[in-house]
């Protein structure tokens, strides 16, 4: 997982944003929604007439989605029903006000605190869905009742993924004995024997070798690199954990022009071993943004949906699309949606520094982007919007806002140097600070782009810069970057669509700089301690020389490896040990004194021991 968080909220919560009011019970009326709706025609709105409402139904402890009175339901939504037994929840009909009345089924979360109503068939757009069913407790009946409306799906035009760029030697590596594989290059040009231990983990795509996730070690070199298909991108490779053991995390998909992710999480073990995809519901798919997997077995996501909407009250047009910018928690073992939180039903539209001018079908007004998310164990969720410039401090049980960080209507005084422009990866610490990477652009804001730890003061609320990471090259990173908190009390920084990677102390000393040739980008980087024990066999290939031969060795994602055996003979059955040399990189060259007919080699631990064996090449 990421480094150290807080397990108490940043943000006093008596700092409400203004937007929040006073939350009163929701009157249950389907004319008012079916009427906005129909008043709308072919440009329907997409906004609740009142924001920031509670998930939670009046009365009772039971959070639903999609959002009361919401206009933003996906026509493949199921219904959640969050905060009770699945048992107490009885008689629940679904009707669509053009659909009718929903057959589906009721399933039941494997945390034991609700359940989800899946319905046989898809709403309609446009039209409003009524819920209704009881909660059972003893022999009492508590009846409950929302709606809700569907949104019209704006189907982005199919794109083409741009080729990479021409391939240039010195912008990839090149192994003999895996010559497939070909990740960037990676200059390290700040070495300190001070850096936290661990490798560095990115995903680098746009460049002239394939993309992928790739970890790497402090000298540059591969560890395991996993090349993907053409046109596929990754992003956001990390360790965290499941079930209690580390696991390898990343997002892979396709990135349309529009600038998010459709794809989905991969989990892997230590063995390289696919063990699990996550994948996004209601019809959605899984944004590139972020991916946390809870204690709980959930699996928190982005996802951004682009919907038609009305936007002349922003000034844009009427006949215009918006994407909204959701997250859902995924219940793991059954991949139901436990809860699913919208920024259109909580965050004005007024409030974005992006243009809704220029909206169009093709390209809808990116009002929020949603690019991290941040739960706490006080019952709280970070989150982080890019083009609101803002940090929005959640209720996570009622979805609503309790605070913003920066944009328009803070809910906090920013003393000097603490504003953020576009920032990426709000990560909350301990003792109410919370690291931020600051792009500071695009649009240009701030000179370069900085890593930054802010304190938030509950009780002057304000915020104050703590520590601010520059690069001695003046980066200015358009998109994307982190910061990560590491157990010795770094900070790494990825700087996004700068290809830097960088590790300082608290003091701000730079200890580690590293970048990849040409054009790549990561959108985060990682350092973390990983063992990896390959379930493929190592791979070997020999060239002739002048006298004997030298044969190459490398096992992609093994970090156990303390030297290399070479065996060969006269037949693939008759090999003996003829070299043996120290590992040396990702692939190691052991010279041979002969040219022998037949090859194979042997990775050994650091005791002797034989770890792997490739297969029996012909020399």
């Amino acid at each position: 997982m990421r480094g150290p968080r807080s397990r108490k909220s940043p943000i006093a919560a008596a700092a409400l944003l203004t937007l929040c009011g006073a939350v009163s019970a929701l009157p249950f009326a389907s004319r008012p929604i079916a009427a906005a709706q129909a008043d709308s025609h072919a440009s329907p709105r997409c906004v609740p007439t009142t924001l920031n409402r509670s998930a939670l139904l009046p009365g009772t402890s039971l959070a639903v989605s999609p959002q009361p009175d919401s206009y933003d339901a996906s026509p493949e939504t199921q219904i959640s029903l969050l905060g009770v037994p699945p048992q107490a929840l009885a008689k629940v009909t679904v009707t669509g006000s053009q659909t009718g009345a929903h057959a589906g089924s009721l399933r039941a979360y494997s945390q034991g605190d609700g359940a989800s109503f899946v319905p046989a068939k898809p709403f309609a757009p446009e039209e409003v869905v009524t819920v209704r069913g009881e909660l059972k407790s003893g022999s009492r009946a508590q009846p409950f009742a929302f709606h809700f409306a569907v949104a019209r799906k704006d189907t982005l035009p199919p794109f083409t993924p741009a080729p990479h760029p021409d391939k240039d030697p010195d912008e990839v590596q090149h192994f003999y004995s895996r010559p497939e594989l070909q990740p960037p290059s990676i200059d390290v040009t700040a070495r300190s024997a001070q850096t936290a231990p661990g490798d560095l983990f990115a995903a680098p795509y746009g460049g002239p070798g394939p993309s992928g996730p790739l970890i790497f070690n402090e000298a540059g070199e591969a560890v395991w690199f996993h090349p993907l298909p053409t046109g596929t991108e990754a992003t956001n490779l990390q360790v965290q954990q499941l079930d209690g053991q580390p696991v390898l995390t990343w997002w892979q998909g396709k990135i349309p022009p529009q600038g998010f992710g459709e794809g989905e999480e991969i989990i892997d073990n230590s063995a390289y071993q696919q063990i699990g995809a996550v994948h996004a519901g209601n019809g959605l798919q899984a944004d590139l943004h972020d991916f946390h997997i809870t204690a709980q077995d959930t699996a928190l996501i982005t996802v951004f949906d682009p919907i038609y909407c009305n936007l002349s009250a922003v000034g844009g047009p009427s006949a215009g699309a918006v994407t909204d910018s959701i997250y859902q928690e995924i219940d793991l073992r059954t991949g139901l949606v436990r809860r699913e939180w919208h920024s259109l039903d909580h965050v004005p539209l007024g409030d974005s520094y992006s243009d809704p001018q220029t909206a169009s079908m093709e390209w809808p007004f990116d009002y929020f982007h949603l690019n991290s998310i941040d739960p706490t164990a006080s019952g709280t969720t970070l989150i982080s919007s890019r083009n609101t410039s803002a940090l929005y401090e959640l209720d996570t049980q009622t979805g609503q806002v309790l605070t913003a960080i920066g944009g328009k209507h803070s809910g906090v005084k920013l003393t000097a140097g603490a504003a953020t422009a576009f920032q990426h990866d709000a990560t909350a610490l301990a003792n109410n600070l919370i690291s931020i990477f600051d792009n500071g652009a695009s649009p240009k804001v701030h000179s370069q782009s900085r890593g930054l730890v802010v304190a938030v003061n509950p009780h002057t609320n304000t915020d104050s810069v703590v520590a601010e990471f520059d690069h001695p090259g003046k980066l200015s990173s358009s998109s994307q970057g982190n910061v990560q908190l590491l157990e010795n009390g770094d900070f790494f920084v990825g700087w996004g669509a700068e290809p830097y990677f960088s590790e300082y102390n608290t003091s701000g000393t730079l200890l580690f700089d590293a970048h990849m040739h040409g054009v790549y980008q990561s959108y985060r980087a990682y350092r973390f301690q990983w063992t990896g024990a390959p379930a493929e066999a190592p791979a070997v290939a020999v060239r002739a020389a002048a006298a004997g031969a030298t044969v190459y060795a490398s096992w992609n994602g093994d970090t156990r490896t303390a030297s290399w055996r070479v065996l060969a003979g006269p037949s693939a059955k008759q090999l003996a040990p003829v070299a043996s040399a120290a590992r040396s990189g990702f692939e190691t060259a052991v010279a041979i004194p002969a040219h022998e007919a037949y090859v194979a080699v042997q990775a050994l631990g650091g005791a002797g021991e034989v770890l792997g064996s490739s297969r029996t090449i012909a020399g």
